[in-house]
């Protein structure tokens, strides 16, 4: 099997490395491994993703890294900066003038009716969570806005729920295996996805299992999902556009920056906005 580097050249994969991966250091082949599915079938084809998943893990780079990278749990930060740097030339091109259009052809109440509705989809996941970790006042809180916004918030359009005092909350598996006390492994930047350390990753899979929709067969089903995956896109750019922007233009190392941002966020929702950061954006 042949690995082609970033300059373009094609050698031999490396032998067998030390990966530390969520914690355990493991020999292993090393590999990189993006799964087209994540991006078009990513919540339909569970299967897949979770084979790619396991591939994924194993991802490495035949560099010695740094002192500074293992230093911040970044042993493939070259290959991650490589990616990092097409991800915002993506943005740049494709993503952010299509969000810049969406915003200037929609009105607010329109797109806050938009993101309503994604999240109202996402909510089955929330209450996995939720109830994986225990906690049975946010699990009550989260089955209570899935009957109050998909009956009176018409479809999840409108949050009802947080105006009569039930508020949102986010939640993932990858924040219920970090309240395991599961570590979040070697950073990690994927094509098109951001960051994705490998506990975000396998949580990423996880909740595509935990979404019913994942499994819904009706008329256009396939149409369905590479629609609502547009959408949920499109919206999640919207949210933090005008926040990445801005670190953007301050950032000495835009990907530095990034990095420990993200951890930070994950940290806060990990322990639940204890430690102080309530108020970072979602990278």
């Amino acid at each position: 099997m042949l690995f082609f580097g970033t300059d373009g050249s094609c050698a031999p994969l490396c032998g067998a490395a030390r990966i530390p991966i969520l914690g355990v250091k493991k020999e292993s082949a090393v590999t990189i491994f993006y799964y087209r599915s994540y991006i078009w079938w990513g919540m339909k084809i569970s299967a897949q993703v979770l084979s790619a998943l396991t591939l994924t893990l194993a991802l490495g780079g035949c560099s010695t890294p740094s002192a500074e990278s293992l230093a911040q749990n970044d042993p493939w930060e070259k290959t991650n900066r490589d990616v990092f740097d097409f991800d915002v030339k993506m943005d740049h091109v494709v993503l952010r003038p299509i969000t810049k259009g969406y915003r200037a052809v929609m009105p607010e109440f329109a797109r806050d009716g938009v993101h309503n509705f994604v999240t109202n989809l996402n909510s089955p996941v929330i209450l996995a969570n939720d109830v994986l970790q225990g906690n049975g006042d946010k699990a009550a809180n989260t089955f209570g806005r899935i009957v109050i916004n998909s009956t009176v918030g018409v479809g999840g359009l409108i949050d009802v729920a947080s105006k009569v005092g039930i508020p949102y909350h986010e939640n993932d598996f990858g924040i219920t295996l970090g309240k395991a006390g599961v570590a979040e492994g070697s950073y990690l930047v994927l094509p098109f996805a951001g960051p994705k350390p490998p506990r975000d990753l396998v949580g990423t899979g996880v909740d595509i299992a935990f979404d019913p929709l994942t499994y819904a067969r009706f008329h256009g089903d396939d149409t369905w999902m590479v629609v609502r995956f547009g959408i949920g896109t499109l919206d999640a750019s919207n949210s933090r556009l005008d926040a990445v922007e801005t670190i953007e233009r301050s950032s000495i190392d835009f990907y530095a920056t990034t990095r420990n941002l993200y951890r930070q966020s994950r940290t806060a929702l990990i322990n639940e906005g204890k430690a102080g950061t309530d108020d970072l954006p979602n990278l």
